[in-house]
């Protein structure tokens, strides 16, 4: 009678034991979670900060969200429908986001955001619709790679896609 009362102790034991060790495992797993899905919302808002700043033609604010050394490219189709791979000066950008007139209204408008982080890397890839004046311009996708810089994630590379037909 006393080996069985060891035997169901110990197995009992175990069981705490392994209960113990599924808790932690659980716990331990929904603070990965936890910090993955944070660092996903940091990257989703390094990039409405961009955009905040695109919108409202503030140059300081989308420079804020950029690394110094940001590279800008854009795949389209040239005169003769070939596509191509066209880079842009960062300045330049910020340039001819603050020069356009008053009366110009423009909005890119997100979609949807998947975001992907790993470690101190992250991309962030958003479908896009264009329009001018209200009135619809072209879509396409914008491909952000961020990387996080003393605790603030800045973008590192942009490309885009622009084209005019199977935008739904």
């Amino acid at each position: 009678m006393f080996k069985l009362f060891l035997i169901l102790d110990t197995e009992v034991e175990s069981f705490r034991t392994m209960k113990v060790f599924i808790n932690l495992l659980l716990i331990f797993s929904i603070s990965i979670l936890s910090g993955q899905n944070n660092e996903k919302e940091e990257v989703k808002k390094a990039v409405e900060i961009f955009f905040n700043g695109f919108h409202n033609q503030d140059s300081t604010l989308i420079k804020s969200t950029a690394s110094p050394a940001i590279i800008m490219q854009t795949i389209g189709r040239d005169k003769d429908g070939a596509s191509v791979v066209k880079t842009s000066d960062f300045n330049n950008f910020l340039k001819s986001i603050v020069s356009i007139p008053d009366a110009t209204k423009f909005q890119e408008k997100l979609l949807t955001y998947q975001i992907q982080v790993d470690g101190n890397m992250a991309n962030a890839w958003t479908p896009y619709e264009f329009w001018i004046n209200d009135t619809f311009s072209h879509c396409g996708v914008n491909s952000f790679q961020l990387h996080k810089q003393d605790g603030t994630w800045k973008i590192i590379y942009l490309i885009d896609t622009r084209r005019r037909e199977h935008c739904n």
